[in-house]
């Protein structure tokens, strides 16, 4: 059971979009921009209060594969393993970020729900391979190495 002040943000967001059907992305996109995920329960009183059918909502948050209903740590990676990144070694990042951070392919977020390591098919960074994001910005040029700096920095070891 969500707290009350996840409905009251919900209503405060669809207040800008309007209740109307129209509003289901851009009110499930600010939903996940505020918690890092889209809390399933919050998809249906979104569905609701914007008279949209609970299975459309659900049906338009599973075919996007932008939209998350597991949360996600407070730094979200992204790993590119476009063409151009993965030719660059990008799967020896990746393979840095779950050892460094105790995560598999099975298990994406950190339990004290500070990382959450992901693979993305392309950034549009392919002159700066390899490459990741951390909540959007951009780290080029990675290597093993750097991936330990990088959680150091973030951890706030460094």
């Amino acid at each position: 059971m969500l707290d009350q002040s996840y409905y009251q943000k919900a209503d405060e967001i669809i207040a800008v979009y309007g209740k109307k059907p129209s509003s289901l992305i851009p009110v499930m996109q600010d939903i996940q921009g505020e918690y890092r995920y889209l809390p399933g329960e919050l998809l249906t009183y979104v569905a609701r209060e914007i008279g949209v059918k609970e299975a459309k909502a659900y049906s338009v948050a599973t075919f996007y594969e932008n939209f998350s209903f597991e949360q996600k740590g407070k730094y979200i990676i992204k790993v590119c393993d476009g063409t151009a990144c993965h030719v660059k070694k990008s799967t020896a990042i990746l393979d840095a970020f779950f050892k460094e951070l105790g995560l598999s392919s099975k298990k994406h977020t950190t339990d004290d729900m500070l990382f959450t390591v992901e693979t993305v098919s392309c950034l549009g960074a392919c002159g700066l391979a390899p490459t990741c994001t951390v909540n959007d910005e951009v780290h080029p040029n990675m290597t093993p190495e750097k991936v330990v700096d990088l959680i150091a920095e973030l951890r706030g070891e460094r």
